[in-house]
């Protein structure tokens, strides 16, 4: 209870088996999407070991037992390829069913752990997961233990976030407290690398390492590290930038390219070039991308 009322669940708590014929998907798949190598191996997944991670739908207010498809629509469509007539769903109760896809990312390590620990827990040998994901029996084994020793604060900062399994690696090294200071950082920063990840390992201090490697280099001091975290955080901040005006940069020299190429398709404008500016002319053509140009004649008087 809060000073508002109780707090509502964003899902009921029991799963329920849905006809597939009931469900309502909210967008739809893009052409091809089934000779992908993402679908092939959803397909080899749910074939060998089931449907491990359940589809979450939404009750259509306006038609009784019908359903939204939120989540799960690869799932679903991989269900009807194998000849299912039903599916154990998840169900939601949030109101904003349109927008749900956007606040989740399946693709995150965090969730694709649950998923494997959720096959090995229901008796599925690593081998026949291997096989069903087409990775190697031991990234398998890897994956399945890759949140051994992270602490569960970190856990829930990073379960939607696109982290390599190098960075779980990382952090395992921290103490909990490091653990959720470079979680945020990474947060914070919208960098998930592994580089960023050792790069925090590497200027933590001694007394916030689960153990401290015998050849260490000398401890890097508070200041020392906060001044590393000003300048990364700096520098992605100039990244960002760049990544916000290339778009309208390449615009503009879309059309700069385009006008240059218009300028050149002209006789009058070419001979002139040629005549009082003829340093300048190569250059255009590179700009332009034109290979030739037709042969200049003399300026009319």
């Amino acid at each position: 209870m809060t000073g508002r009322g109780p707090v509502r669940r964003s899902f009921e708590d029991e799963t329920r088996r849905i006809p597939l014929s009931d469900l309502v998907a909210l967008k739809t798949l893009r052409a091809g999407v089934k000779e992908s190598k993402k679908y092939a191996q959803i397909l080899s997944s749910v074939r060998a070991i089931g449907l491990v991670e359940a589809p979450v739908v939404a009750p259509n207010p306006s038609e009784s037992g019908r359903y939204f498809l939120l989540d799960g629509h690869l799932r679903v469509e991989a269900l009807k390829d194998l000849g299912a007539t039903e599916a154990e769903c998840i169900i939601s109760t949030d109101d904003e069913s349109y927008t749900y896809n956007k606040r989740i990312n399946r693709l995150a390590a965090i969730q694709e752990h649950r998923m494997i620990r959720r096959a090995i827990e229901r008796g599925a040998p690593e081998e026949k997961i291997a096989e069903a994901l087409g990775l190697e029996v031991a990234s398998i084994h890897r994956r399945s233990r890759m949140l051994n020793g992270i602490c569960r604060e970190a856990i829930e900062i990073l379960k939607d976030a696109p982290c390599p399994i190098a960075v779980f690696d990382a952090l395992r090294r921290m103490s909990s407290i490091r653990q959720i200071e470079a979680a945020e950082l990474m947060i914070g920063q919208n960098n998930f690398t592994a580089v960023f990840a050792k790069a925090m390992l590497a200027a933590t201090p001694d007394g916030q390492l689960v153990t401290v490697p015998a050849k260490r280099p000398a401890s890097v001091s508070s200041e020392q590290m906060a001044r590393m975290e000003r300048e990364l955080a700096g520098l992605q901040m100039q990244v960002k930038s760049v990544e916000d005006r290339y778009g309208v940069d390449n615009l503009h020299l879309t059309v700069a390219r385009a006008y240059i190429r218009t300028l050149l398709g002209n006789d009058r404008v070419a001979r002139w070039i040629s005549q009082h500016r003829p340093e300048y002319l190569n250059e255009l053509q590179a700009i332009g991308e034109i290979e030739t140009i037709a042969p200049l004649s003399e300026a009319a008087e």
